[in-house]
């Protein structure tokens, strides 16, 4: 007989869901998932007060407060915990919506409705008051939490903090941010919304159209839609900013709206300047492109450009239609008209007066604002007020030139008809100096020219005239710029001979700057002194600058160096290359490299530079060390763009040093280093070359998936031609960007692998230290995962040349460094490193990379080589199993907190008093000089042994005779 199953009350259905949502317990349990929290306290006040260990709707802030309260590093930290809560009540929602018992799924869809509000207003608290409850996160500082889930409702791929903007691990549930800023109020939301305007500012303050700002641009669209969004906004204190500098670049660099206002295809002075570099990216080789090509690339700009238009359009109209934020667009749009009213002169300052870019981007949204009463019959045209010219108190407009009449004949002409002697002032008020208490004149009346200060114009008018100053200021001042560009093209080619002419004399006088300068640190040798004397350090920058561009320029140039003596040039760069404490600025520094990469041998017919680079004695001795350090430098600029310039500089580097393995003197004065820094400096460049190589491939990889899927999207020429057209336009231009992102991270990432590569044959020592051997080892493991494992085919391209890709070598290129670690390595660690990565390391991968490598026909000795190494690899597997096994149960205080695993020389972090294992914050330390707990400035030599406790840890695995053991395995 069958028993039926007993029907739950809704108090357990609702004890259930929230359990679900809150991921809280009120009963202790031996449950694994270590995202619930046990809330103790809440528990024993409700036994106190005789209820039932239930969750139910009256106790859910009662939790939330309990759960928030708490500092549990295995779970979610608060804002991810409120976020994720919002996620699976939305889940919840879902399933009751389908119960059958209407009633219970009614009271149920309340309790969920009552935990997303209480949900959302906690957030509105811990971001508006981060520290009231204890956060553990390790998100960058000074970053608004709304970001991610914020670029999460908009498709893109990468970030201004570099890589993945992670919104696939953490995006916004649906209807979060709605229901976060819909309910909201000033109050507390302001400054929530006051960080993540400035936040959206930096992402687009130094982007071109090619760069990612439709994704910001995007999110500022979906916060001004809303009330608080928008009152926030122009009350923020960079929507005018407050300066005793205020002028028009100020208001463009500086202002929330003058950032998104700089993107722009128009080149920027240097200092300015926006990456990607369009003119470099689109038009570097106009000379000999094919027509086709050039007008793809004008077609691709237009297409972005009028969706940067759009996007900025819809921003302001959304503002100047709620009427308590329309005369604060409006005073902002009169501010940046009058702090660069001089862009209107023929020579135009670029430190006071915004970009031409930026110029040229409001004429077009003016413009778009002015369509509606633009119409073919003018119907509006009265709505347009010629006494705006004379009393408006928002726009600069009296000072103008008028078409004829001087403005003192206009004063004159004025007092003159007036029987009541009304005066304009210079403020453009107009006053009476009569008796005049009936009201205004006759003349006030009848003239058109004069009319109140404070006299109220209908918007039409004001953007009428706005329109007019910035089509003034913007657009025909470009067209004006681009007709004398045109003159100077043509003048530029009649003096180019005469160019070449004078660069016969200036590496001379340049010279003569160099060897000047380096009489001030007491000529041409190293080591230099220290410290840095100021006669040397207070000279201007661009004395350095000047000739390293100079040097550049010259490169280019046939035979420009033929007969100059460029030893000293080569003299000075290996001085100053790797000094920080002489030259602060690294990407002048950086700039060194690129003169060096120009004069770099590229064929046996550069017999000069060869002599130069492989002749030299401070070359021979200090060229590859120094710039083993650039490349370590380089890592901290110091600018909001460190992360992404890094790697085109490293990427210079990198070529030097290929070249320079391949000299023999060169190659021995890098192992020397390598064995003289192999725990300092050259640690930190393995580090970094490491890491480097992990994202470029990552990305790589990750941007073919999303080009295939593209490429089918558009292959499906059904689907395809039913899609609106500027949808194809903004498809199409993300297929090619993704065509050329593959390209230069590709190419770079197989660079940043040659050289692991070809340097751990000769150099093992550092790579099988114990704070580098898992990280090297993980890498290759994540690498071969990618490139034999299962989603390999998925990574099939038609032509995979044309991106860079080249998956045989690749492969070829990571079995080489297994190899050659593995030959280096005397005391069998690297096994054991192998098979400790959880993430990637499976038998089976390696399995299948030597079916790979022997179908594409590698040598076979190598290939022994690396099954003897996967055998290894088994062998200790099995060895740590048996060691977990025999082990059992580990005290808490023998763990690394980090990597959860045992410790075997603990040390204590002198700030946040920590115990950590030596090899674990040695990693840490190798990328950032911080106590990982504390966020202290941390180093090496800061550790202290904690001697005690490595006693224990020594007892603890005697006692379970497993000592010998894992020193035979190294475990």
């Amino acid at each position: 007989m069958m028993t039926c199953k007993p029907q739950r009350t809704p108090a357990e259905i609702e004890d259930i869901i929230l359990r679900k949502i809150l991921l809280v317990s009120l009963v202790d349990s031996s449950v694994n998932d270590t995202r619930i929290v046990y809330l103790e306290m809440t528990a024993a006040e409700l036994l106190g007060e005789g209820k039932e260990l239930k969750l139910s709707r009256d106790l859910i802030e009662r939790v939330l407060i309990d759960r928030l309260s708490g500092y549990i590093v295995s779970a979610e930290p608060p804002f991810q915990y409120l976020v994720n809560c919002y996620r699976r009540a939305h889940e919840e929602g879902r399933k009751i919506a389908s119960m059958k018992d209407k009633n219970v799924g009614s009271e149920m869809e309340l309790v969920v409705k009552q935990v997303k509000k209480l949900v959302v207003s906690y957030c509105r608290i811990h971001l508006g008051n981060p520290d009231m409850f204890p956060n553990w996160d390790m998100a960058p500082a000074n970053v608004s939490l709304l970001l991610p889930l914020l670029f999460s409702e908009f498709s893109t791929s990468v970030n201004e903090y570099g890589g993945s903007n992670g919104c696939g691990e953490f995006s916004s549930p649906p209807g979060f941010l709605d229901e976060l800023f819909k309910d909201g109020n000033s109050d507390n939301m302001e400054p929530i919304l006051k960080q993540l305007y400035e936040d959206l500012r930096g992402t687009v303050l130094n982007v071109s159209v090619l760069g990612n700002f439709q994704q910001p641009l995007r999110a500022l669209m979906f916060l001004v839609k809303y009330p608080v969004g928008a009152k926030c906004l122009v009350n923020h204190p960079w929507w005018v900013p407050d300066s005793l500098y205020m002028n028009g670049r100020v208001m463009e660099m500086t202002s929330i709206l003058g950032a998104f206002f700089h993107v722009s295809a128009l080149p920027d002075r240097t200092i300015f300047e926006s990456q990607p570099d369009v003119g470099q990216q689109c038009f570097s080789k106009s000379a000999t492109c094919r027509p086709a090509d050039l007008s793809s690339s004008f077609t691709t700009i237009t297409t972005i450009t009028n969706n940067l238009y759009d996007g900025l359009t819809e921003v302001l109209l959304t503002l100047l239609k709620n009427s308590t934020t329309r005369e604060n667009v409006l005073g902002h749009l009169a501010t940046v008209i009058n702090k660069n009213s001089s862009r209107a002169q023929l020579q135009v300052d670029p430190l006071s007066c915004a970009s031409s870019g930026m110029f040229v981007n409001i004429s077009a949204v003016m413009l778009k604002l002015c369509e509606p009463f633009l119409d073919a019959n003018l119907t509006k045209r009265e709505k347009i007020d010629p006494r705006y010219v004379f009393s408006s108190n928002r726009l600069e407009l009296r000072e103008l030139t008028a078409l004829h009449a001087l403005s003192e004949e206009v004063s004159e002409w004025i007092n003159k008809n007036n029987p009541g002697k009304v005066d304009i002032s210079k403020d453009g008020s107009v006053t009476s100096s009569g008796n005049d208490s009936c009201g205004p004149s006759i003349l006030q009346y009848n003239n058109p020219i004069l009319s109140s200060e404070k006299a109220k114009y209908p918007f039409i008018c004001e953007c009428f005239f706005m329109t007019a100053r910035v089509l003034n200021l913007g657009l025909l001042k470009a067209f004006s710029d681009f007709k004398h560009l045109v003159q100077d093209i043509s003048r530029y080619e009649d003096d180019l001979s005469t160019m070449k002419t004078m660069l016969e004399q200036a590496p001379s006088s340049q010279l003569l700057m160099v060897v000047w300068l380096v009489g001030l640190v007491g000529g041409f040798k190293m080591p230099l002194p220290s410290p840095c004397p100021v006669e040397f350090a207070a000279m201007p920058e661009h004395f350095v600058e000047d000739t390293m561009e100079l040097l550049i320029f010259a490169s280019r140039i046939p035979e420009a160096f033929d007969g100059v003596l460029l030893d000293d040039f080569m003299n000075f760069i290996i001085l100053f290359m790797a000094s920080p404490d002489y030259i602060r600025n690294p990407y002048l520094r950086a700039k060194m490299v690129e003169v060096l990469n120009c004069w770099m041998p590229r064929d046996d017919s550069s017999t000069a530079m060869s002599t130069l680079f492989e002749g030299h004695q401070l070359s021979l001795q200090y060229l590859v060390k120094n710039l083993l350090k650039l490349y370590v430098d380089i890592e901290f600029t110091g600018s909001h763009t460190q992360f992404y310039d890094k790697f085109n500089i490293r990427h210079n580097i990198a070529e030097l040093l290929e070249y320079l393995w391949k000299v023999p003197n060169h190659q021995n004065a890098w192992r020397q280093f390598a064995k003289e820094e192999e725990k300092g400096v050259y640690l930190n460049f393995l580090n970094f070359l490491i890491n480097d190589s992990i994202y470029l491939l990552d990305e790589s990889l990750g941007k073919i998936l999303e080009l295939k899927e593209l490429e089918a999207e558009m292959s499906n020429t059904e689907e395809w031609e039913r899609k609106p057209a500027q949808e194809r336009q903004e498809r199409t231009y993300l297929f090619h960007s993704q065509e050329n992102m593959i390209q230069t991270d590709m190419k770079m990432a197989n660079q940043d692998v040659g050289l692991l590569a070809f340097t751990s044959e000769q150099i093992t020592v550092p790579f099988l230290l114990p704070e580098m051997v898992d990280r090297v080892a993980t890498m290759l493991n994540y690498f071969l995962l990618q490139l034999v494992g299962p989603q390999r085919k998925s990574l099939s391209l038609i032509n995979p040349e044309k991106y860079e890709f080249r998956p045989k070598e690749l492969l070829k290129q990571i079995l080489k460094i297994y190899v050659h670690l593995a030959r280096g390595d005397k005391e069998n660690i690297f096994p054991a490193a192998i098979i400790r990565d959880g993430r990637s390391y499976s038998d089976q991968i390696f399995s299948a990379a030597v079916d790979v490598l022997r179908r594409i026909g590698e040598d076979m000795s190598i290939i022994q080589e690396f099954i003897d190494l996967t055998e290894k690899a088994k062998t200790a597997a099995s060895a740590a199993l048996d060691a977990e096994a025999a082990l059992g149960d580990i005290p808490d205080e023998f763990i690394d907190p980090i990597q959860y695993t045992l410790m075997k020389d603990p040390v204590i972090l002198p700030s946040s008093k920590k115990t950590m294992d030596r090899p674990v914050i040695q990693r840490h330390l190798l990328s950032q000089s911080r106590d990982p707990f504390s966020r202290s400035h941390l180093t090496a030599d800061m550790l202290t042994p904690n001697t005690e406790l490595k006693a224990k840890i020594e007892a603890f695995i005697q006692s379970h005779e497993l000592r010998k053991t894992m020193e035979d395995f190294n475990l």
